[in-house]
Parts: structure tokens; C-alpha cells; sequence
């Protein structure tokens, strides 16, 4: 059984470091800067004018939640979850902490779950701060009011302010097989840079061959092919099949990374 002391003690030891810190506030930059940007362009043209998704921020802030949550999912958010996940074990080998870890009665299995948990903390942390950020920005640029969904139907602003969080939820779930993959390489490695970096380069290579129109074949089996199907909740009636299999991809790469990176630390020799 995970105990609490040290699922505590994790948490609070990631979310203190200055590298969680500037993480996170490069994230919730980017909302920062999507708003400011539309509401330059918007001020440069009538309204109506410029591309679809810039009237629909202009015309309601909510829409930057969705617009920033959009823009920082296939690139910041999973970077960020691949920098913390790389450095959960690989880092604390790197110091010379890891064995003093291991000394105490917390085992390997409780240590490796407590990262694992940390992790998925992050995730949820990182897509938070995205969304309030971008909400406080819309909120303070731009006009709040009904929702105007894809389908073409308006919803009350309450109803999109829980679409938003759903969404927010469906994007930091998005993100578990990314913080499986991380914390299975950083259980490969001594070194926190390494890990780190080889994380940020799967990342990038599935976006990659996920672009590549003759690898439709193997597409839909890499884990940022469905991603985007959060926008599925911006419908009338809502669709749910990308979002299921989104979750159901997710939980898969989490299963089989996790008892990887299991298989792995639980045999390993920890001489650091």
C-alpha cells in the first residue's frame, strides 16, 4: 500500500524544485501571449474579419481556454510532463539520493508508485494552470457571454465553463502515456539529462510519424494520434468515440510502461 508520508513527501520535494516552477510558469505564459496576440489582431481588423478561431476568442474569452489547451497539448504540455517523468528516478540516481531512498522501509514498488503518482500530479497541474491562465486572460481581454459549440448550438457560459474543465480533464488524462514512457526511461538510465532528453525525443518523434501520411497504418496506435479529440466535447450532440479511444490508448501505454519501468526498477542494481 502506497504510503501517505512518502506520497507527500514527493509531491511536495517535485513541485519545490525551480525547474517545476519555470515549467509551470512557461505554461501558463502561453495563454498569456495566444490572447495578447488576438486581441492585437483583432484590433487591426473589423470584426468578423481574420481567422475562424480568432473571432470566436473575440467574441468570448472562454474560447482561449480551448485555443490554449489546443496549442499546448502537442508540444508544451507533453515536454514539460517529459522533463518531470525523465527525472523522477534518473535524476535521484544522478545525486546519489536514490539508494538513501531505497534504505528506507518505503520499498521499491511504494517509491516507484509514489513517482508514478507524482507524475500524473504534474499532468493535472500543468493542464490547470493552462486553463485558468488562459481563463483569466480571456476573462480580462475579451467578453464572456454564451458558447457558441461546433455544432452550431449556444450553451449558457455556465455549461462551457464545465465543458472547459471536462476537457481540461480529458487533456491532463491524455497525458498518461507520456508520464509511463518517462518514467520507464529514467529507470534506464543514471543520468536525469539523459532521461530527460530521450523522453523529449519519443515525444517528438511520434508527433512526427503521426504527421506522415503513408504511416496511416501505425497511427493510430501512437499515443498523441487522438490528442485533439478533446474538441469532440465542443459538439451537439457530444461524440464520444475519439475521446474513448483517446483514454482507452492512454491506459494501455500506461499499463505497459508502467510494468516496464516495474520490471525494470525492482531488478535493478542501485550501487549510486
Amino acid at each position: 500500500m502506497l504510503r501517505a508520508d512518502l506520497l507527500r513527501s514527493e509531491i511536495a520535494t517535485t513541485f519545490r524544485r525551480w525547474r517545476t516552477l519555470v515549467l509551470l510558469a512557461v505554461l501558463a505564459g502561453v495563454p498569456v501571449l495566444v490572447g495578447v496576440a488576438v486581441r492585437i489582431q483583432t484590433g487591426r481588423h473589423a470584426a468578423g474579419g481574420g481567422p475562424a478561431f480568432l473571432a470566436g476568442i473575440a467574441g468570448n474569452g472562454l474560447f482561449l481556454v480551448f485555443t490554449a489547451l489546443a496549442v499546448t497539448l502537442p508540444v508544451f504540455l507533453p515536454m514539460a510532463v517529459g522533463v518531470v517523468a525523465g527525472d523522477a528516478l534518473a535524476g535521484e540516481a544522478h545525486t546519489g539520493t536514490l539508494r538513501y531512498l531505497l534504505v528506507a522501509p518505503a520499498g521499491r514498488t511504494r517509491l516507484l508508485c509514489a513517482k508514478l503518482v507524482t507524475v500524473v500530479a504534474f499532468c493535472l497541474a500543468g493542464t490547470l494552470v493552462v486553463a485558468l491562465s488562459a481563463l483569466a486572460t480571456g476573462a480580462l481581454l475579451f467578453p464572456l457571454g454564451k458558447v457558441t459549440l461546433l455544432s452550431g448550438t449556444s450553451i449558457p457560459f455556465g455549461e462551457g465553463l464545465l465543458r472547459a474543465l471536462a476537457i481540461a480533464g480529458v487533456v491532463a488524462l491524455s497525458l498518461l502515456g507520456v508520464a509511463a514512457l518517462g518514467l520507464f526511461v529514467s529507470t534506464l538510465t543514471d543520468s536525469g539529462v539523459a532521461a530527460m532528453a530521450t523522453t523529449v525525443g519519443l515525444v517528438l518523434t511520434a508527433q512526427i510519424l503521426d504527421g506522415i501520411p503513408q504511416l496511416q497504418a501505425i497511427q493510430p496506435y501512437l499515443f498523441p494520434h487522438y490528442w485533439l479529440s478533446f474538441a469532440d466535447l465542443l459538439r451537439d450532440p457530444v461524440y464520444l468515440d475519439g475521446i474513448l479511444r483517446n483514454l482507452g490508448l492512454q491506459a494501455l501505454y500506461a499499463a505497459v510502461f508502467g510494468s516496464a519501468a516495474w520490471a525494470r526498477f525492482t531488478t535493478r542494481d542501485i550501487t549510486a
